[in-house]
Order: C-alpha cells, then structure tokens, then sequence
C-alpha cells in the first residue's frame, strides 16, 4: 500500500525524489487542448456542460495526483504514453507537489462555482484564465509558475528544475537574446499591426461587392438574443458576431 501512496519515485543517483518533466509537460498540454475547449465552448456558444464536466475530470485527476499517486493520474498516463520513446528528464517532485496542490485547489473552486453552485461570471472566467494559463506555460514552455513560488513557503530551496534553471547561473551564447533580433520582434509586431489595419479587398473590389449584393435580395436576419447569451451578459457580443446592431 507503501508503494501506491507515495510521490514520486527514487532514482539512484539523486537525493530527491523525483518525476519525468517530459511526461508532466505532455500530461499538461493535453489538459491544456480540452480546457480551451470547454472554454471556447462556454464563451463562444454559451453551453457549459461541456465544461462542467472537464472541471469535475480535471479535479478527479489532480486530486489522484497530489494525494495518491502521480504515476496514477489518467492525464500523465496518457502523457507518458506519448513520450515513451524520448529521453528521461528527471526534475524534483517536491515542488511539483506544491504546484498541482495550487492547481488542485483551482479545481476545486471551479468545481464549487460551475458544477455546484452554477455560476456564471467573472469570477469563474477569471480562474479558469489562471489555470489556462499555468498550463500553457508549463505545456509550452516548461515554465512551471507555481513551482517558482514554492521556495517562498520552503526553507530547503527546489531541486532538479526544469531546464537546470534552480541552478543555471550563466546564459551560454545561444541562449542570450541580441538587439537584432529584439529589432526583428519589434519589427514583426510593427508588421502584424499594419496588416491588422489594412483593408484586405481593395476600394475596387469593395465596390463592386456591395454592387453585387444589392442586387440580391437578403432575407431579414433574425436578431432576437438567446437565453444563454443573455444569462452570460453577452448581449452586445452575440449581436456583434451575429452582424446585429
């Protein structure tokens, strides 16, 4: 039963125990990918069964986690599965512990607003951004925000971070950022600001656009606002993408 309920597990050559972060970044993005989902699902169409029901799985998942067994979770098996044939990247448990007790306890505020109490405003929409975002970073970028605060509640500092960063102390050349390619990011955005701002069909083709369509005969469209819309206070946005004024 020892061996059920424990975190993490003992690798020879380390004094901590520890997990596979190739693993746990796969596991992430995979719950990253429905959250959107359930996400868009609730904000684009109004429908929040679909989220309820990942909440409640998300819950479940980091509950086995944090208080049974990691190796357990249905997230990281599935993730293990997928980088079975990459190399291990042994980082700390401990301080992944501490991370998903805080994502646990999103879960559980989420599963007390959406699936309990059914709430619906900014308060839910706020949490649920938090914990996109926590996943996308770690999903991502390898970035475990959580994890960075762990040596603020901790007197013995987090071991074996991802990417060696608890210990890199200096950045090798091909880690470093230069002014030319800060001037190429400032020039791109510069770009996608331009294009943002700039007609895709010329005057010409607007023109005889609007010709052809005054030709026909458009049927009235049908602006009444949907119940949900209206429950989530998304009036003016349903009419916006419903070309409603």
């Amino acid at each position: 039963m020892s061996k059920v309920l424990e975190f993490g597990e003992k690798v020879d050559e380390y004094d901590v125990r520890v997990l596979n972060e190739r693993e746990i970044r796969a596991g992430a993005g995979i719950l990253f990918l429905f959250a959107m989902i359930s996400f868009l699902n609730s904000w684009l169409i109004g429908d929040f069964s679909v989220t309820r029901i990942f909440v409640t799985i998300f819950l479940f998942d980091f509950f086995i986690r944090v208080f049974i067994n990691p190796k357990y979770a249905p997230s990281l098996i599935l993730g293990r599965f997928a980088v079975r044939n990459q190399q291990v990247e042994y980082v700390g448990a401990s301080q992944k512990r501490f991370a998903w007790g805080v994502g646990f306890g999103l879960a559980l505020l989420m599963f007390y607003l959406i699936v309990i109490q059914n709430v619906i405003g900014p308060l839910n929409l706020l949490v649920c951004l938090v914990c996109l975002g926590l996943l996308f970073f770690e999903s991502a970028f390898g970035v475990c925000l959580a994890c960075g605060v762990y040596n603020l509640f901790h007197a013995e500092r987090a071991k074996l971070c991802p990417g060696n960063n608890c210990e890199l102390e200096q950045r090798v050349t091909i880690q470093k950022v230069s002014l030319v390619q800060l001037i190429v990011v400032v020039l791109f955005m510069g770009l996608l600001f331009v294009v943002s701002n700039t007609p895709l069909i010329s005057e010409g083709m607007q023109v005889a656009l609007e010709d052809e369509v005054s030709e026909v005969i458009v049927e009235e469209k049908d602006c009444t606002v949907p119940e949900f819309a209206i429950a989530m206070g998304h009036e003016e946005k349903w009419k916006l993408h419903n070309g409603c004024d």
